[in-house]
């Protein structure tokens, strides 16, 4: 794989590796209050006016807001991760991207989702002083119910179903131009522009049996089964393979419900593994990707908190929302002491269906940046694509994981971006966010 992937996802795009300072960004620049001005992203915008750029703009747009103040006319052939130690994974603060509902779509099919969270990156907020800020994708394998296909707004395209042993989803990469630029080579330059950016990166996965297809090269796909050792080897090494481009977290569905755990409230199809085999799955992606920085966070894995702990998770959701700041900032000092794993604050889930008001989510964003005495002992949080770009008022969080419409009105790609987000008051609500960042990042 080339090392410089960022350089040769350029060259394979037709475009020139040599940087440019961008003024559209410098334009629409925000810093962090303190630390120098060097924490910096864009905000007060729409999606929309990043998702038309073309990858060349972006990339010149994140060399721009490059902390050091350097600016490098060539990207560098070695990024590290942001620094933040082992079990950073505690104290972050968690976004995920629906990265296929921001993909490209031409007509009926749906791809390039990779290239378009690429472009959003100079809009995500850096890692703080004392915390990492985390890209958590909602999709990379591809999808059992119809993968690059973008269908009516009714019909079923869920997100939770995945296809492992096949490569990655169509619906995230662009397989037109991987005889330039390996799929994996583009998810590595997805990963090496948020590691610039001061972004650490991870991705959405499925525990429920029935949700997940093992496909075979000679023979029908197979449904999972947790009983199956080379089906739970299929499912390590898959892991394993996003930690080694550059993924450093893995958000687990229905974690909550492992080894039979409160399965009355359980709401995934298929058995679930047991609670010795996660804890055995979990320490083995540690070992056989060599990182011990690996951050796991689960669904709703957040009432026994030793339990969660011992499995091997470092952030777990559903335990306490950010509306009361005050109870928060109790229990960020009841568990202080606890540095590998805390339960986390939640903004929004991935079962939005709505009715949080702009000043609801303001307040619990508020909460989940400042509840706490000491800035290293805060309380990790989970926040969703809407919860920093609002989306358009007839579709939700959980819609767009279920189903995967094309909101574009003459078939356009650039329609649907601009028809997915709020307009006005989604560009205000991004402006009161980033004042939020503005005075949390050098805490």
């Amino acid at each position: 794989m080339n090392n410089n992937c960022v350089n040769k996802l350029l060259i394979s795009l037709c475009y020139s590796t040599k940087l440019e300072p961008d003024i559209w960004t410098k334009e629409r620049t925000y810093h962090s209050i303190g630390c120098f001005n060097s924490k910096k992203w864009v905000a007060n915008i729409i999606p929309f006016e990043l998702l038309e750029r073309n990858l060349k703009q972006t990339v010149d747009s994140i060399a721009t807001l490059c902390e050091s103040n350097i600016f490098y006319e060539k990207f560098p052939d070695f990024i590290e991760t942001p620094d933040y130690g082992d079990n950073w994974g505690r104290l972050a603060n968690y976004t995920e991207l629906n990265n296929r509902a921001i993909a490209k779509m031409n007509s009926d099919r749906t791809c390039c989702g990779i290239f378009s969270c690429i472009k959003l990156l100079p809009a995500i907020p850096p890692s703080a002083k004392s915390w990492a800020n985390c890209v958590i994708i909602s999709q990379i394998f591809p999808n059992i119910y119809g993968d690059s296909y973008n269908k009516g707004p009714f019909e079923e395209n869920s997100i939770y179903g995945i296809k492992l042993n096949a490569g990655y989803s169509r619906n995230i990469i662009d397989y037109g131009i991987t005889d330039k630029i390996s799929p994996e080579e583009q998810l590595k330059a997805f990963n090496d522009l948020s590691h610039f950016r001061g972004i650490k990166t991870g991705f959405r996965t499925v525990i429920s049996a029935d949700q997940i297809k093992v496909s075979y090269p000679d023979k029908e796909d197979e449904t999972f089964s947790w009983c199956n050792p080379e089906h739970v080897e299929i499912y390590i090494n898959e892991s394993v393979k996003l930690m080694n481009l550059g993924f450093e977290a893995m958000f687990i569905d229905s974690a909550k419900h492992i080894g039979g755990y409160d399965c009355e409230h359980y709401t995934g199809v298929g058995d679930l593994p047991e609670y010795h085999q996660m804890q055995y799955i979990l320490n083995e992606i540690r070992a056989r990707s060599g990182k011990t920085t690996i951050s796991f966070a689960g669904e709703k894995s957040s009432d026994d908190f030793e339990r969660y702990r011992l499995m091997g998770l470092n952030a777990g959701t559903d335990f306490i929302t950010g509306d009361d700041f005050y109870a928060v900032k109790e229990l960020s000092e009841k568990l202080k002491y606890n540095r590998v794993y805390a339960p986390g604050v939640e903004i929004e889930n991935d079962n939005y269906e709505g009715g949080i008001s702009y000043e609801q989510r303001l307040n619990r964003i508020n909460t989940a940046l400042f509840a706490y005495y000491r800035a290293s002992d805060k309380l990790p949080s989970f926040m969703q694509t809407n919860d920093l770009f609002p989306l358009r008022y007839d579709t939700n969080t959980h819609h767009i994981m279920m189903t995967n419409p094309s909101y574009s009105q003459d078939g356009s790609a650039e329609s649907h971006w601009e028809n997915l987000f709020a307009k006005d008051d989604g560009r205000f609500y991004n402006h009161k966010v980033a004042e939020l960042f503005a005075h949390a990042l050098c805490l």
